[in-house]
């Protein structure tokens, strides 16, 4: 595990940023099709395709803007990336390694390298900002003894030292998000997915919480947020931009983006 002391992440303080540095690829999507409909919770389905042939490459350490329409498949591009659903067909290489084969005794392993930011928080209604926080330290088993000194130094990073005490009740929209950003990124994680992270907030907690991810990637974490706020994608130097039409990447040109042609 890289060895990182969150009292370090200030975007001004940080070191160089990681999108500067030669990067490997840290995730591969080939020819990836999703229905729903399922007959479990993580199979195939037998309805219409929520995605069709959607093939990118992630790079460790970049910053990522996933853009689209409501309806356009970016949450559920996002469930595939962070291992909540399987695909119905193609390839899923993260780390790697192919995901889409992962036994389930692996699975977890591989879930704790990725930090996740829901849409709707899911905070744990009767725990304290503090204990939402340390939620993934505590699951990992790291003694409490280990856990006090990155929680304090998280909820000075999201600006919540004052608010450690609250439960999730009585915290503003925007207090909330940054409690589940909070909890995201406390075990390190080498990805940071974010849905939506902005969509509830006002332009300045907006701009807020957008500095709180570039801070993180300048760290080194790859960090990849859904959004349909427009406004946002030009503030990140050096950010990348993929866009979903009805379940379909567009490259920059706004041209759908096929799949690559395999060799025989």
């Amino acid at each position: 595990m890289r060895k990182r002391r969150y009292g370090h992440w200030h975007g001004h303080q940080a070191g160089e940023s990681g999108r500067n540095h030669v990067m490997a690829n840290i995730v591969q999507f080939e020819n990836v099709g999703l229905r729903y409909g399922t007959e479990s919770d993580s199979g195939p389905g037998a309805g219409p395709e929520t995605l069709s042939d959607v093939s990118f490459t992630l790079r460790s350490g970049a910053f990522y803007f996933l853009t689209g329409a409501s309806g356009a498949g970016k949450t559920s591009l996002l469930k595939l990336l962070y291992l909540a659903q399987r695909p119905t067909r193609g390839v899923i290489r993260l780390f790697g390694e192919d995901a889409v084969v992962l036994s389930r005794d692996r699975l977890p392993g591989f879930r704790r390298r990725i930090g996740v930011v829901f849409q709707d928080f899911r905070l744990v209604p009767h725990l304290s900002t503090w204990d939402n926080i340390a939620l993934p330290l505590r699951v990992a088993g790291m003694p409490e003894a280990d856990i006090e000194q990155p929680v304090r130094e998280m909820l000075a990073w999201v600006g919540l030292t004052e608010r450690a005490d609250a439960r999730p009740a009585t915290l503003s929209g925007g207090e909330q998000q940054r409690v589940a950003i909070a909890r995201a990124v406390i075990a390190r994680p080498e990805i940071l997915v974010a849905d939506e992270p902005t969509g509830n907030v006002d332009p300045d907690m907006a701009e807020r919480l957008l500095h709180l991810f570039e801070s993180l990637n300048k760290l080194g974490t790859t960090v990849v947020v859904a959004t349909h706020d427009f406004h946002l994608l030009g503030r990140i130097p050096g950010a990348q931009m993929m866009r979903l039409d009805r379940g379909r990447l567009l490259d920059p040109t706004g041209s759908l983006r096929y799949p690559p042609t395999r060799p025989e």
